[in-house]
């Protein structure tokens, strides 16, 4: 499968446009035209997990963080550089997804939310555009007749997509009625006549970009010579998406019990507290990685805990001092978990290509007491 139609699939769970305007994400390296029959899937890449891309024969590493953040002057075997190196050397491709992981529905941050029993969680800060743009509905006036025809084109062209249900639309009977004029060439009825025609009123919600391709298609599949219809902008206040969530729990929970949960399935072995280890939780906040500019919005909800990878000093203390509880996992450990989750997702979409997480991606840091 090409690495093109590969990311087309990729884009359907996570949709670029999320990211961070600050980030690098999409395809890194490689050829977009090249075949690959196999994934690895991994959050960070380093020269042991190059080398694993290539002992499996992998042709694309998806990874969380981007391999090159900041501008290349030079790429060679001798400085930070090396790794890209050897990726374009041995013709692996690199796709990154990062901070579009982070907002999207059912990423990074909608998982920790899960763990810790977030209700309805609301992303917290650095909000990014709704990547589905702008929406309107379309009213079309069909003959009963023509109904079905009509709108299962108008669904193909592209609308009709709430979420995770396609084909949404709504029909309700009436009478039309038009006189046709010189020079009308009516499908139903005669010039001069007045005709009552039973039809429906059908309406569908459309995205701006396929709202052209909508009218088209219903223009070519209505009997009419002049089918009646009608876009409406819509104006409701759009979901936000951004970084973090925070949110009530489903019930108040004790922080070891949270705890106990974050273990089960992030399999993190230590945490930082910051705060009090003696909670009943009611509010909680969480956010992947690094997070902490967003702690200000945190504690002014006046939330309970928060889950986080890390926090730098001044923001431990301005938690502390807020009396707001702070979990902190390590940065990669508070990601890494969603890969399973991802992998899943991917292969429904990619059925001919293997997928596999990596064996040798790990977390920089070993935790020692000493």
């Amino acid at each position: 499968m090409k690495v093109k139609a590969i990311a087309e699939k990729i884009e359907k769970i996570v949709p670029l446009k999320l990211a961070q305007d600050w980030d690098n994400v999409g395809l890194l390296i490689g050829d977009a035209q090249r075949n690959v029959k196999s994934i690895l899937l991994t959050i960070d890449i380093t020269s042991d997990v190059v080398a694993e891309a290539k002992r499996l024969k992998t042709g694309l590493i998806i990874s969380y963080h981007p391999i090159i953040w900041d501008g290349l002057k030079k790429i060679t075997t001798d400085d930070r550089s090396d790794v890209v190196y050897n990726l374009i050397r041995s013709d692996i491709a690199v796709f990154s997804i990062h901070t579009a992981l982070d907002a999207a529905i059912g990423g990074v941050n909608d998982g920790l939310a899960e763990i810790v029993g977030i209700v309805d969680g609301k992303p917290i800060g650095d909000y990014v555009d709704n990547p589905a743009g702008e929406n309107y509905k379309l009213v079309v006036f069909i003959p009963t007749k023509s109904a079905a025809k009509v709108s299962n084109a108008i669904f193909a062209a592209g609308a009709g997509a709430i979420g995770n249900y396609s084909h949404c639309g709504f029909i309700t009977e009436g009478q039309g009625s038009f006189l046709p004029l010189a020079g009308a060439k009516p499908t139903i009825g005669k010039k001069g006549k007045l005709q009552k025609v039973e039809e429906v009123r059908f309406e569908t919600i459309v995205p701006a970009e396929k709202l052209a391709d909508a009218i088209a298609a219903m223009k070519k599949t209505h009997p009419y010579e002049t089918p009646a219809f009608d876009c409406y902008k819509l104006y409701d206040s759009p979901a936000k998406f951004g970084l973090g969530r925070i949110g009530k729990l489903a019930r108040p929970m004790q922080l070891n019990k949270i705890i106990e949960k974050i273990k089960k399935h992030t399999g993190a072995k230590t945490v930082g507290i910051v705060g009090s280890e003696k909670k009943i939780v009611k509010t909680a906040a969480v956010c992947a990685g690094s997070c902490g500019k967003i702690i200000n919005s945190i504690i002014a909800a006046k939330a309970d805990l928060y889950l986080t990878g890390e926090l730098k000093h001044h923001q431990a203390l301005a938690t502390q001092e807020a009396g707001l509880t702070c979990l902190c996992l390590s940065h990669t450990v508070s990601e890494r978990f969603i890969l399973k989750k991802f992998a899943k997702q991917l292969q429904k979409e990619l059925n001919e290509v293997t997928i596999r997480i990596s064996k040798k991606d790990a977390d920089p840091f070993k935790w020692k007491i000493i």
